[in-house]
């Protein structure tokens, strides 16, 4: 079995994805933090409150990628660039959990997929990709006079909105309808809007307290609506996305690959 290592493995996921690797006893051989933070030499198990994994956190550095064969990633944009040229330059596979990417940061990960295999997702929830799949056989049925809107919360930590599964949420209903979200999608409304467009897809973003993610995609027609919600309780539940995310990317040629595929759902389009 392929080792795996975990970049920022002091980050909110990063320590989520250490106490999800020693409960389910997964192969992970390295946790890396930022050069020169106080925290390398640290138990990362320690760190994460799981109790003690005999595994110190190094510095990210081209020389640690050759402790695992393959990363998982959910730091912030800036740093996966970083992280992107590192594992093409030691040719190691990579799970990509970074949200709010810009169109030129995503072309990064692009061109690093000819080189090397990726598996990025806006989010590695299994309910959450599941939800991806009902939303396009919703959209295709109701879609033509449904009112479609996209309501997800988040913690105040949250740095980008709408998040990342909100938007991939909406691109897969505007593609079932052949639609260009980014001609129909709505952010924001305030005082006299007037009627509403039924070609739009509409987005409300709440931030507060410490909710981990939900996400509803709401279907209102003229006597009936359908809501497909997914609620986050744990952010062991991505973790552990992520984590079969990395494992069935063993032995994989290069390209970029979606949980859709990891799941087996794409084979159920």
């Amino acid at each position: 079995m392929s080792a795996v290592g975990i970049l920022g493995a002091n980050g909110r996921m990063g320590r989520a994805l250490v106490s999800v690797a020693k409960e389910h006893q997964l192969p992970i051989s390295a946790a890396t933090v930022r050069a020169g933070s106080a925290l390398i030499g640290m138990d990362s198990g320690e760190l994460a409150g799981c109790g003690k994994l005999n595994l110190a956190f190094t510095e990210t550095s081209l020389a640690a990628f050759a402790l695992a064969d393959i990363w998982i990633d959910f730091t912030m944009p800036e740093a996966m660039l970083e992280h992107l040229e590192l594992a093409v330059q030691a040719k190691k596979a990579l799970v990509i959990g970074v949200t709010g990417l810009t169109d030129s940061q995503y072309a990064a990960v692009q061109q690093a997929a000819e080189h090397i295999p990726i598996v990025w997702a806006p989010n590695m929830s299994v309910g959450v990709n599941l939800l991806l799949h009902l939303v396009e056989t919703a959209a295709k049925v109701m879609g033509q006079t449904a009112d479609i809107e996209i309501i997800e919360a988040h913690h105040r930590f949250k740095k980008d909105a709408p998040s990342g599964t909100a938007m991939a949420i909406g691109h897969q209903i505007a593609k079932a309808l052949d639609r260009n979200l980014a001609d129909v999608a709505v952010y924001g409304r305030e005082g006299m809007t007037g009627e509403r467009d039924q070609k739009t897809i509409g987005f409300a973003t709440v931030r507060g307290g410490d909710i981990i993610g939900d996400h509803t995609a709401l279907f209102a027609d003229l006597g009936e609506r359908l809501e497909i919600t997914h609620k986050a309780s744990s952010r062991s539940t991505f973790a552990q996305g992520a984590w079969r995310a990395a494992l069935w990317l063993q032995n994989k040629q290069p390209g970029l690959y979606s949980m859709q595929q990891v799941l087996g759902l794409a084979d159920l389009a």
